[in-house]
C-alpha cells in the first residue's frame, strides 16, 4: 500500500525582518486571483502559493505549525476547502527553530511521506513537488531536496552534490562559500522523520537533561538550529539525501523588505485581464 503524503508547513516565525505587520507574514497579499463566480480579482496571500503547489502534486493533507498568537492563519485558511485540501494546525511553544516546529507533528506523520516548504516563499516551477515525489519513489533516497540557483548564498542553505545527485554537504548562510545552489523545498521518507525526532530529543537532553518540560522556555535564543543542520547530521549518519535540481527555477523569500517589494512588483506586472493570479 502506498504511503500517505502529508504537507508539513512551519509557520511559527515572528516575521521580525519585515515587522511591524498587521497580520502574520504568511498572510501578506502577493498577487491576485479569481474566486468562483465572484466578480473581479481578489487578493492572494503568500502561503497559498506553497499550498497550491502541494495540491498540484496530489497532496491533499497538510499540517501547519504555528506559534501561539498566529490565530489569523487558521481563521483565514480554515479547513482548507477553498484549496481542495484538508488542513490541520498544531502549535509549538519553544523558539528554537524550524526543526522543533516540524517535530511537533511527529505523532501524526511518523509513517507518512512528508513534503515540506516555507510559507513565505515564492518559487517556480509549479510541478516541483511532483518532481520531488517522483524522484523519491524511484530512488533509494531518504530525503530529496528541491534545489534552485541563488545569488544570495549568505542568506540561505547552499548545497553540494555529486554526479549521481547525492548531496554531500549543506552549508547554512555562509558568506565565504562558492556554492551557488540552495535548497528550498523537500520531501522525505519516515526514516528522516524518525531521525529528526531523535535528533531533537537528543538536543533537549544535551541542553538541560531531565528537566526539559520545566526549563525549555529558559534556553537562550542562540540555541536555534537550522533544519539544514539536521539534514547535514542525517548525511553524516548515513541517510541518503539527493538533489532534484531546477536550474531554470526561481525562488524568492518575502521575509525581507527588499524581496517583499520585488514580489509585490512582480505580481502587479503579471496581472492580465481575467487572470486567476500569478
Amino acid at each position: 500500500m502506498a504511503k500517505r503524503v502529508i504537507g508539513l508547513v512551519p509557520a511559527a516565525g515572528q516575521g521580525t525582518r519585515i515587522s511591524p505587520l498587521p497580520m502574520s507574514k504568511e498572510l501578506f497579499p502577493i498577487g491576485f486571483q479569481t474566486m468562483g463566480d465572484r466578480p473581479g480579482l481578489r487578493p492572494k496571500v503568500v502561503c497559498q502559493y506553497l499550498l497550491e503547489k502541494m495540491r498540484l502534486a496530489g497532496i491533499t493533507e497538510a499540517i501547519l505549525i504555528l506559534r501561539p498568537g498566529k490565530w489569523d492563519i487558521p481563521a483565514y485558511l480554515g479547513d482548507g476547502a477553498q484549496l481542495q485540501m484538508h488542513l490541520a494546525y498544531l502549535t509549538v511553544h519553544v523558539p528554537f527553530g524550524v526543526p522543533f516546529s516540524l517535530n511537533q507533528a511527529y505523532p501524526f506523520i511518523q509513517d507518512a511521506i512528508v513534503a515540506t516548504g516555507f510559507p513565505d516563499i515564492l518559487f517556480h516551477p509549479d510541478h516541483a513537488y511532483q518532481a520531488l515525489l517522483n524522484h523519491l519513489n524511484q530512488s533509494d533516497a531518504d530525503v530529496v531536496l528541491g534545489v534552485f540557483p541563488t545569488d544570495q548564498p549568505e542568506k540561505v542553505g547552499v548545497v553540494d552534490w555529486d554526479a549521481s545527485g547525492r548531496v554531500s554537504q549543506i552549508i547554512e548562510k555562509s558568506p565565504h562559500t562558492t556554492l551557488r545552489h540552495m535548497w528550498a523545498i523537500a520531501v522525505w521518507q519516515p526514516t528522516f522523520t524518525h531521525f529528526l525526532h531523535n535528533f531533537i530529543q537528543a538536543r533537549q537532553q544535551e541542553w538541560i537533561g531531565d528537566q526539559v518540560p520545566q526549563l525549555m522556555s529558559a534556553l537562550p535564543s542562540q540555541t536555534e538550529i537550522p533544519i539544514g543542520d539536521v539534514i547535514q547530521a542525517a548525511i553524516h549518519a548515513g541517510l541518503r539525501v539527493e538533489a532534484e535540481v531546477f536550474d531554470d527555477g526561481t525562488y524568492l523569500d518575502i521575509g525581507t523588505s527588499e524581496n517583499l517589494m520585488t514580489a509585490v512588483h512582480q505580481s502587479i506586472t503579471e496581472i492580465q485581464p481575467g487572470s486567476s493570479g500569478s
